[in-house]
């Protein structure tokens, strides 16, 4: 008998995913949400059309087995990538201020002609960027082991 992968199958192991639909780009997002990054942390290479960040994301996929196993919460360093970036604007955030730190609250996404389409960015305090892009192709990959959550605890959000 055949049994649906879980989460926890992948607990033990680095992440790689990568989204080519906006269905794809959900699970992403959900994966990225609470990650922490400073703005410094952001790279736009307009000559490549790629736009990257390195996040320090919060271990969605292990939550459970943490509270199961009564072990501590874990966050990993993670490049969040998106390809055939065509243009970047920012709203509420200041490039040249590089020690700001960002909470990333969710990713969105508006379908335009063809591929194309708008990927949007929110973070907590009013910041978004929004990515005109010629298709969806982002990647998510761990980069470190995980290391402890320095909050001890995981993200809330209360309804």
């Amino acid at each position: 008998m055949v049994e649906d992968a879980t989460f926890e199958d992948g607990a033990e192991r680095p992440l790689r995913l990568k989204a080519q639909s906006a269905e794809d780009l959900q699970v992403v997002a959900s994966l990225v949400q609470d990650a922490v990054l400073s703005v410094s942390e952001i790279k736009w290479q307009r000559q490549k059309r790629k736009f990257a960040l390195l996040l320090n994301r919060f271990r969605w996929e292990d939550k459970h087995a943490a509270e199961r196993r009564g072990r501590d919460f874990e966050r990993v360093r993670s490049v969040l990538a998106f390809d055939d970036v065509k243009s970047v604007q920012s709203q509420g955030i200041d490039p040249t201020d590089k020690d700001v730190v960002l909470s990333l609250l969710t990713i969105g996404y508006s379908a335009g002609d063809d591929a194309a389409g708008r990927i949007e960015l929110t973070f907590a305090g009013d910041g978004a960027l929004a990515l005109d892009v010629e298709s969806i192709e982002v990647t998510l990959q761990d980069v470190t082991q995980p290391y402890v959550a320095p909050s001890g605890r995981a993200p809330d959000h209360p309804e």
